[in-house]
């Protein structure tokens, strides 16, 4: 199966407590992040949510959707998150967080294959197209999120 990895690179003019607080919470991202159409949860993690299971289903700048499921499996609050992906995609999605003055950066690094047999049997073709789709997804969430963080400095 083809292998994907992708690294984004988020910055943001607010503390690094409410960036932290809306990317942890992942059952808000569809009131933020337009490729985001739906967050479950499947299972309770601790009261950190480690070992929390929520399927979550993404729309795409191109024509089909995907679902997977993603489980909290490290966190080290305020510096870093990682999930593992399985499902129509499987891999692995880090979160790192750091601060510069008053700035938040964000990384994120995803590391995932496909399991979906139309998209494997494209790739060799088609692969800068899921590159071009999933930047797009991820310029949605920085567009949502500094929206989101602006108007909650309003309130």
């Amino acid at each position: 199966m083809p292998d994907y990895q992708f690294i984004t690179m988020w910055r943001f003019e607010a503390p690094l407590e409410k960036v932290w607080k809306e990317i942890k919470a992942m059952s808000r991202w569809p009131e933020w992040w337009s490729y985001v159409a739906r967050v479950e949860l499947l299972k309770q993690g601790d009261a950190n949510e480690l070992g929390a299971i929520r399927r979550i289903t993404w729309k795409t700048a191109l024509p089909y959707s995907l679902t997977f499921d993603s489980e909290l499996v490290e966190e080290i609050h305020h510096q870093r998150m990682e999930g593992r992906a399985f499902g129509e995609l499987e891999g692995t999605g880090t979160w790192t967080f750091s601060t510069e003055g008053e700035a938040t950066l964000v990384r994120y690094d995803w590391q995932v294959k496909t399991t979906k047999s139309w998209m494997n049997l494209l790739a060799p073709l088609a692969r800068p197209i899921f590159a071009w789709n999933h930047d797009k997804v991820m310029t949605a969430g920085f567009v949502g999120m500094k929206k989101r963080l602006e108007t909650s400095s309003a309130a």
